[in-house]
């Protein structure tokens, strides 16, 4: 309601009416910043919050130093007056991209995490953590005595399926399938079958032979009873994992591990309709591809059999590929005073760096859980990106994507090339960003208890975003329209920057290297994007007058107010307005020594 539903209800009936657009691009951007500070003021209220802010803004002693973290803050009069005696240049802001781990700041004392988090609560909408890959990335200012932070950043695990971002690519089953067919290569035929065979011999079957659900002849060759014995298996096992009063989850993997992780009931559930599936394909469409020519792969496109076992082949090659080859970025940004200059436009393009593309390759090259877990060995995936997508805040447009390109040779690329954020179409809208937590709360309690079968547990490898499918089984024993109130009504703008020529071919694993648009390798790939921006926005932003009077209005004297800090809500039991909050203040005048500056 406090978001501008509408609900009307009638006996037993509910009728819920998302808000409309309505009015100008500013006016519809006004709106839903609204909705979103609903949300986002709702966890600032929290105490566990509260306290971690100020925390972050009480003075502590680094070195001979006093710190806090208004010192990762730039005074916007000092900025602009800066920009107004040399101009933009690197002598007043020298960006550098720091990733996030859990070291300490050096320069001040703090958790690396702890810089970033606070500063993400300064968004428009709640801070929230995601399930899967995640790397945090500050961009920092070494102009500035402590590197005040210029933007934040964060590469996460992408959703799953996006029809629109899919397409663009043109890994999208069908669409795939129609361009073989139009073109088919031997290339394609020769991916085929080894996707038929990793397939297969990716799952741990000890157990399986064993158990008596299969004999070694049926892995060669396969029969209908076989396939709906592990189907059964799958079955039995599903029910065991669900139906369980303790839930036996092995998290801390050990290099010989896996082999426990695999004999679980959830993963023996994933092995065995996946073999069943792997099986089946084999069967129908392997035949076709002994040895992979065109020839063989043009006469499967004809079987209407073949090609249905062709689109799984595609299926299982786009989820597998879907979270280690592809990223989202999930969090990009500038802080005041610096995003009077565009310096969101600066974030995004060193989101998408050189060295930001090498620290996500080296942290990711590692076992991959749930493929381990089901073949009981290591499994190492691909973790060269290959593509990283986003979205818009606002429905309405994104002044920070918007025109944001580059050439290539900034980042060690061919100089005849551009780089940077393509417009993809737009999101459906669909989760939970318009539920309280207490709402939220109530409803995943609710699909525990509703039967006698606990069907999401919130295991790893169990399947994509728990919380959401709670939320969907919750609505739903509630007899209410489960479709209709996850579709939130904030449409967003997909963006997307492929980083290598191959794009399709790589991404699906047809092509074994990628053909990268930029150096992966190049060191001083920051400076140089730097200086771009610089160029292309700093300087034009920095010789408007309107422009310099925004930035002189984030002052980092007593009381402080700066676009920087952490608008906490007033209200009952909560701290006071972030301009009243007197035992900070007077922290902050002891820790200068009576000069109004920090």
């Amino acid at each position: 309601m406090n978001q501008g539903w509408t609900i009307q209800v009638e006996g037993s009936n509910h009728l819920f009416t998302p808000p409309s657009v309505q009015g100008s691009q500013e006016e519809e951007k006004a709106r839903i910043r609204r909705q979103e500070h609903i949300r986002r003021d709702e966890q600032l209220r929290k105490r566990s919050v509260r306290q971690f802010v100020e925390n972050m803004e009480r003075v502590h002693q680094h070195g001979n130093r006093l710190i806090s973290i208004f010192n990762l803050m730039r005074d916007g009069r000092e900025l602009a007056e800066a920009l107004q005696s040399a101009g933009a240049s690197t002598k007043v802001i020298k960006p550098y991209i720091q990733i996030v781990d859990s070291s300490v700041c050096e320069l001040t004392g703090f958790k690396l995490h702890d810089i970033w988090r606070y500063f993400r609560h300064t968004w428009s909408n709640a801070y929230a953590t995601v399930p899967g890959r995640s790397m945090p990335i500050l961009i920092r200012d070494a102009a500035t005595d402590f590197h005040a932070v210029i933007g934040l950043a964060a590469i996460s695990s992408p959703v799953v399926q996006i029809a629109e971002r899919d397409r663009w690519i043109g890994w999208e089953t069908d669409q795939f399938l129609e361009q073989v067919r139009a073109e088919p290569t031997a290339d394609i035929a020769c991916w085929l079958a080894h996707r038929i065979d990793a397939q297969q011999s990716e799952i741990y079957v000890d157990d399986l032979l064993r158990d008596g659900v299969l004999q070694p002849t049926d892995l060669a060759t396969p029969t209908p009873e076989v396939i709906n014995r592990l189907r059964a298996d799958a079955e039995r096992h599903r029910k065991k994992h669900h139906q369980a009063s303790t839930i036996r989850e092995v998290r801390n993997i050990k290099r010989d591990a896996w082999v426990e992780r695999a004999m679980t009931d959830l993963f023996r559930c994933k092995r065995s309709s996946a073999l069943a599936e792997a099986l089946e394909i084999a069967a129908l469409l392997g035949g076709y591809l002994s040895p992979p020519t065109v020839e063989g792969l043009t006469k499967a496109l004809s079987d209407p059999k073949a090609r249905t076992q062709m689109r799984r082949v595609v299926r299982r090659a786009r989820g597998e590929r879907v979270g280690t080859v592809i990223a989202d970025l999930t969090v990009c940004g500038a802080v005041a005073p610096y995003n009077a200059l565009a310096a969101g436009k600066l974030v995004g393009a060193l989101a998408v760096s050189p060295q930001v593309l090498a620290a996500y390759r080296e942290k990711y090259a590692r076992p991959s859980e749930i493929a381990s877990a089901m073949a009981g060995r290591p499994i190492l995936r691909e973790p060269r990106l290959s593509f990283v997508g986003t979205t818009s805040l606002y429905g309405a447009g994104s002044s920070q994507y918007n025109r944001l390109f580059w050439p290539a040779e900034v980042m060690g690329g061919n100089g005849t090339t551009r780089m940077g954020f393509h417009k993809l179409g737009r999101s459906r809208s669909f989760g939970t960003s318009h539920f309280s937590e207490e709402t939220v709360g109530a409803l995943v309690r609710l699909s525990a208890l509703r039967g006698s079968l606990v069907r999401v547990n919130s295991l790893f490898g169990e399947g994509v975003s728990p919380r959401l499918r709670k939320v969907r089984l919750g609505l739903a024993a509630l007899g209410w329209p489960v479709d209709e109130l996850l579709r939130h009504g904030r449409e967003r703008i997909l963006y997307g920057v492929p980083l290598v020529e191959n794009l399709r071919d790589y991404t699906l694993g047809i092509d074994r290297e990628p053909k990268y648009l930029l150096n992966p390798e190049l060191p001083e790939a920051d400076a140089q994007v730097s200086d771009w921006w610089l160029e292309r926005w700093c300087t034009k932003r920095a010789m408007r007058q309107d422009v310099l009077e925004s930035m002189r209005s984030h002052r980092l004297i007593r009381p402080v107010q700066h676009g920087a800090r952490v608008p906490l809500p007033v209200g009952d039991d909560m701290l006071p307005n972030p301009t009243e909050r007197p035992g900070v203040v007077e922290q902050l005048t002891l820790a200068v020594g009576g000069d109004e500056y920090l």
